[in-house]
């Protein structure tokens, strides 16, 4: 192989190299960032001669240190789908997003190594926590200019990364992670919260199969831990791409809302708004969506955030922080679930 895959393994040099300055880079130092599960993060403080205008630092991106994660990453795609996004797509897509310098990866989807713009100060946001609706409105225009990139567009099938279709993983593992999950979060879940799950794998394969009121590239895990907000919070990016695929833009936003607001009494209260901002978004783009059956995918796609966190917390290294934020994403969007009657759409 012939990048490095963490920052013990880089050089000045290489550093230098792919940020454009070769020999100009003296040395750098490298601190952990972010919180995610399925990579490991690193800001990278960059020591230049002292002609260069270089960034004063970049974010490293690399595989997770965790057998697990790497494993589901190299079932599911993950690793090819982000270092895709940001070679095929990102640059000239509009989208909310960091600024790549460098992109690799090895032919067996797991080794890859992502050199990032450093947005600081602009801050992650907290999953635990969650966030109030007014926070989101920035969010949610950076969720429509990612859906109009290719709705209905024919290219969905041409690119293969993203047309990968993950179906028969998920209908073989789905059913027993969730049965790990409910033992797992038997104490911390209300019944109703962990029957929702039971709900789903009743009706996978409907859930699976469904096709969506327009198709177009969407997120996959679109919540406020993938998002870095600008201090002010009238501006965010929009970061790990590992989940990208092809469906509703109206379930990615279902799942912003979900997963992101803790009050339950404002979250309901945000749906239809949120909503209606995000068609007005499209609009404003150039696309002429059909609010009403949009709705019902978003109502359907509910049921995402739920079922992305039986399916990673299973899968990936456990952490304490971990387990309560897995906790909470099913939470949140098991109450939108159950007020919006999403299982009674399937």
């Amino acid at each position: 192989m012939s990048f490095p895959t963490a920052p013990g393994a880089m050089t000045p040099d290489w550093l230098g190299a792919v940020l454009g300055h070769p020999g100009q880079l003296r040395g750098f130092t490298a601190a952990k960032v972010g919180t995610g599960q399925m990579c490991d993060s690193f800001r990278l403080t960059l020591d230049w001669a002292d002609d260069v205008r270089g960034p004063t630092s970049v974010i490293a991106k690399c595989p997770s240190h965790d057998e697990a994660s790497r494993h589901i990453a190299r079932l599911t795609g993950t690793y090819v789908k982000e270092v895709s996004w940001y070679r095929e797509l990102a640059a000239d897509s509009g989208v909310a997003a960091p600024q790549c310098h460098h992109a690799e990866i090895a032919g067996d989807g797991v080794d890859f190594i992502l050199i990032l713009a450093d947005l600081a100060p602009a801050r992650q946001g907290d999953q635990l926590a969650g966030i109030d609706a007014a926070w989101l409105v920035p969010c949610i225009d950076a969720a429509a200019a990612l859906h109009a990139l290719l709705w209905n567009d024919p290219r969905l099938g041409t690119l293969p990364w993203l047309a990968r279709d993950n179906g028969d993983v998920v209908r073989a593992l789905f059913p027993q992670l969730y049965a790990g999950f409910r033992e797992r979060y038997a104490a911390r879940l209300a019944s109703e919260v962990l029957d929702l799950g039971a709900g789903i794998v009743q009706r996978l394969d409907c859930y699976l199969a469904r096709e969506p009121a327009a198709r177009t590239i969407v997120h996959g895990d679109l919540r406020i831990d993938n998002i870095l907000f600008a201090p002010d919070g009238q501006a965010c990016w929009l970061v790990d791409w590992q989940t990208l695929g092809r469906g509703s833009g109206a379930a990615d936003l279902a799942y912003l809302v979900g997963t992101s607001i803790a009050d339950p009494a404002e979250r309901a209260a945000a749906d239809r708004p949120a909503f209606d901002q995000w068609i007005a978004a499209l609009r404003a783009r150039g696309i002429a969506p059909d609010p009403d059956a949009l709705w019902t995918d978003y109502r359907v796609g509910a049921l995402s955030g739920y079922f992305m966190a039986v399916f990673a917390s299973m899968s990936v290294e456990r952490t304490p922080r971990g387990d309560e934020m897995f906790a909470l994403m099913a939470e949140r969007p098991a109450r939108q679930a159950l007020d919006l009657g999403s299982l009674d759409l399937l």
